[in-house]
């Protein structure tokens, strides 16, 4: 009777998480260009950038024969005015080639990466850096929002990343891109906080966008296969109704994931059942860098993690 409110209780909790992970324009882009070839070449190292999510990939000489003949595989091109085309490409084709290639594809459904500038630009320096922002997170393909949001409690301490996550799910956000201004140096310090990566690096705003898409982007590895598969998911350490929901929201956010949903509980011990692009694969090593899951066992696609809060 226990487990059975248990379980009742926490698929009510989780049916109030909505994944904010959000699908993302990879295979239409818009290029300055009046030349058809030159702009489909170009909106080709583009969409090799966003599908890939690796920066590298423009200039990757795996995908040279790809950008060489971007035309076979444009499915639509009109010129917008003032020296710009869009152009639309065949994205199953496309994608096909990137693993033809031994190359990977990033999920379309990315993380919804909320941005937070401390201490918040003012006025016009807002706009802009805000505008600076989200062309860069587009040519990446990685949604992103700009808010203002505190950093620091009532007595001006720092918080601390889990409660620094929570305010940013709470605005449906799934991860969080935190840059703190250096006065000395004059350039920001970004750490990146997701329920399955986290990154700390030093640079501009460019860098800090680019430095999330490639940590987000990088726990899919190079060589997850592009098909869905089943992972069952143990972890134990799970006492209460909050570490249920955190356990399956950390699941649900993972790149890839198309299905996590409880399974069964035993004691502390909470069974999921995965589908998710790369089955177990996909899940060990998106968690390979968690503070909150540590990896005890694996057993084809069984898994084991020790929860901690």
């Amino acid at each position: 009777m226990r487990r059975a409110v248990l379980v009742g209780l926490l698929l009510t909790a989780a049916a109030t998480l909505a994944l904010a992970a959000r699908p993302v324009q990879i295979y239409e882009v818009s290029v300055h260009s009046t030349d058809a070839s030159a702009a489909y070449a170009d909106a080709m190292r583009e969409v090799l950038v966003r599908a890939t999510g690796r920066r590298e990939a423009a200039s990757n000489p795996a995908f040279a024969a790809l950008i060489a003949h971007a035309a076979d595989y444009v499915r639509s091109s009109r010129s917008l005015g003032a020296g710009v085309m869009q152009v639309a490409f065949d994205g199953a084709a496309v994608e096909q080639q990137i693993t033809a290639a031994g190359g990977s594809v990033w999920d379309e459904a990315r993380p919804f990466t909320v941005v937070v500038l401390s201490p918040p630009p003012t006025g016009a320096a807002d706009d802009e850096a805000r505008q600076s922002l989200e062309e860069i997170a587009e040519g990446r393909g990685l949604p992103v929002t700009l808010v203002p949001m505190a950093v620091v409690d009532s007595a001006g301490n720092p918080l601390s990343s889990e409660a620094l996550l929570s305010s940013a799910q709470r605005l449906g956000g799934d991860a969080m891109l935190l840059g703190r201004a250096d006065p000395a140096s004059g350039a920001w310090q970004w750490t990146l906080l997701a329920g399955f990566a986290t990154a700390s690096w030093n640079g501009t705003l460019a860098d800090g966008v680019n430095g999330a898409a490639d940590a987000l982007s990088r726990v899919q590895g190079n060589a997850v296969p592009l098909t869905e598969e089943d992972a069952v998911v143990a972890v134990s350490g799970v006492t209460s109704l909050a570490d249920y929901a955190s356990v399956e929201r950390m699941l649900d956010e993972l790149p890839g994931v198309r299905r996590a949903a409880l399974d069964e509980t035993d004691g502390t011990t909470a069974t999921f059942g995965v589908r998710i692009l790369g089955g177990a694969q996909a899940v060990e090593r998106a968690f390979a860098g968690s503070s909150h899951l540590e990896r005890t066992g694996a057993t084809g696609a069984s898994l084991a993690y020790q929860f901690r809060p």
